[in-house]
């Protein structure tokens, strides 16, 4: 083992642990985002493959979820009955998802992909201008189709849960804290879905290097969300993130489109 730890090449690995520390730090105050930031600068700045972005950001999540969804439940914070309602369809959604991204060619899927992740960016830029702390608790009309689409997205362009998921919920009025811990035990479901989606489909191969660069970033950083989050304004955070998404992904696909 130790060995073994020798032999790696930590200046490959450190741009990847750098890119999984920045995006658990973000999604640890935000609730969101570490996929789409994570996949974003894999495939535009890296130049990693969508399909090869996606699997690895969809393995690393598995544990970050994970980690959040038993501390969701501990503390109460999910809504078992919207739970199930968001999390059978998203799983679906997220497994359809990865056999698309998976079957595709990586540079026809690189535009759309990174037209998926500019309307992410434009959509959190959205939620910066008019975000607010103050809900008003109601039951959701639109779930089912919600999570459908959620995990798809999610899966073929490498992330948006999140963004998508919690904020169309808080958008139909319901409780925050309920919406967030809900959500996020969801994704836990739909990370290990879409990782054997892309493992049965596209092999091991695709968790490489950018697989163990993310996980050494996001759990060295996960510790460190809750106080992120009690220093810095979230609306901060959702320009600071909207801005890089929108800026990086208008210059990818401009570079695969020219």
């Amino acid at each position: 083992m130790i060995e073994y730890i020798a032999n790696i090449d930590w200046a490959a690995v450190a741009p990847y642990i750098a890119v999984g520390f920045a995006a658990q730090l973000v999604d640890g105050a935000l609730g969101m985002a570490f996929g789409v930031i994570c996949s974003t600068l894999l495939v535009s700045v890296m130049g990693v493959a969508p399909a090869r972005a996606s699997a690895g950001v969809h393995f690393v999540e598995m544990f970050t979820t994970g980690a959040s969804g038993i501390s969701h439940v501990l503390h109460k914070n999910v809504d078992w009955k919207l739970f199930a309602r968001i999390a059978i369809p998203g799983v679906i959604g997220g497994a359809l998802g990865a056999k698309a991204l998976a079957y595709l060619n990586a540079e026809d899927a690189r535009p759309m992909v990174m037209f998926y992740l500019t309307c992410i960016g434009f959509y959190l830029l959205y939620k910066a201008v008019t975000f607010t702390m103050q809900h008003k608790a109601r039951d959701p009309r639109i779930v089912t189709p919600l999570g459908l689409i959620g995990g798809f997205l999610d899966a073929s362009g490498g992330g948006g849960w999140g963004p998508i998921v919690t904020s169309n919920l808080l958008l139909q009025g319901t409780d925050p804290r309920k919406t967030i811990g809900t959500v996020n035990t969801a994704e836990f479901f739909i990370t290990i879905t879409v990782t054997i989606v892309f493992a049965t489909t596209i092999g091991l191969e695709a968790f490489t290097v950018v697989t163990g660069g993310l996980l050494i970033g996001g759990l060295l950083a996960a510790p460190f969300g809750a106080m992120v989050a009690k220093r810095i304004q979230p609306r901060l955070l959702l320009f600071a993130v909207s801005i890089v998404l929108i800026a990086t992904s208008l210059f990818s696909l401009y570079k695969a489109l020219t």
